[in-house]
């Protein structure tokens, strides 16, 4: 269940929207990259200041989905939330961010280990 009151707290905290309307109009919609493994296209990186955890996404469905790499005590390919990211703070109290001087660029070159066939010449 979603915490307005953190997610108010979080988003005077950090000082930026996680999902500004020129990233939404340019991220793609769900399953648009379906297929495209490692060449999909991350177009944005969300982080923990203060601890480990980085989410990068890879397309949004307009309302809250995201599909992308979640890194945190592994690498995992799926689904977070944008309700969840905007509520979280890590473990003193920072809320996630996200990188305003990220580019975008392919799964394969933020993850290699997920996609070694791409570094093999292959798919």
């Amino acid at each position: 269940m979603v915490n307005q009151n953190q997610r108010n707290i979080n988003n005077q905290q950090r000082g930026m929207k996680l999902m500004p309307q020129k990233l939404r109009d340019r991220i793609p919609p769900l399953y648009a990259q379906d297929g495209k493994g490692g060449r999909a296209i991350v177009y944005a990186k969300y982080l923990t200041p203060d601890s480990h955890w980085t989410f990068w996404a890879c397309e949004y469905d307009g309302e809250d989905t995201f599909f992308g790499l979640v890194e945190g005590h592994c690498k995992e390919i799926g689904y977070f939330s944008l309700a969840e990211l905007e509520e979280l703070t890590g473990p003193m109290g920072l809320p996630v961010e996200r990188d305003l001087y990220f580019k975008p660029t392919t799964l394969a070159k933020i993850a290699p280990d997920l996609f070694t066939e791409i570094e093999k010449g292959g798919e």
